[in-house]
């Protein structure tokens, strides 16, 4: 992967894109469209030759980069502290990862599993979303920090919404390694706050369509 900060947004933006669904889905129920389609979708493209084909096109990153716009912009009014608290505590479970090929070599063929069932049924099926939930499990919450998962508990008590947040979670690591793999770091999001800013909206002025805040 080249370490451009044109890589690096997107990869930041695939990170925000899963912080902000999880947040989304903890206080709104489960809802399963494009975003939530890219980012389940990024846990299949390991070996990707590029980051836009991690994520299908910058296209399908829309919901995350105005997370990014949103959250990162020091003027505005409309930032959900639990998704930024989500982005860092997920950065730090990554790195914690990095440095256990056990639990890597697990997630491996955790998502093999998954990968087949997607191809069976469809990478959003309930089965896929339940058995990428309880590889989650398995794996990234045993390590700490937990991430705590803040909303509403009628949501956050169903087994559904749980299984998605588990597995948007999980694609949040997938987003976070990538981020690392393209030179990012937690200093880059304090030292290059406004570069990360200025390139998301720019990304965001060449979409097609109207951008508008989440």
């Amino acid at each position: 992967m080249q370490h451009s900060l044109n890589d690096r947004t997107l990869t930041l933006a695939g990170l925000f894109q899963a912080a902000g669904l999880v947040s989304r889905t903890a206080n709104q129920g489960k809802k399963i469209d494009s975003s939530v389609e890219t980012s389940i979708n990024s846990l299949f493209k390991i070996n990707s030759q590029s980051v836009e084909d991690i994520y299908n096109g910058a296209i399908h990153l829309r919901f995350g980069l105005e997370m990014i716009r949103k959250q990162m912009d020091s003027k505005s009014e409309l930032k959900d502290i639990a998704t930024t608290r989500y982005v860092i505590t997920l950065l730090y479970l990554e790195k914690k990862l990095s440095k256990n090929p056990e639990m890597l070599k697990t997630l491996e063929q955790g998502l093999d599993v998954a990968q087949s069932q997607a191809d069976y049924f469809s990478p959003c099926h309930e089965n896929v979303i339940g058995g990428l939930a309880d590889l989650y499990q398995k794996t990234i919450s045993t390590l700490n920090p937990k991430v705590m998962v803040t909303g509403d508990q009628t949501f956050l008590r169903d087994t559904d919404n749980a299984n998605l947040v588990r597995t948007l979670l999980l694609t949040g690591i997938r987003s976070a390694m990538a981020w690392r793999q393209c030179g990012g770091s937690r200093l880059q999001l304090l030292f290059k706050r406004r570069a990360l800013h200025a390139e998301a909206g720019r990304i965001l002025d060449n979409l097609p369509g109207i951008n508008t805040l989440v």
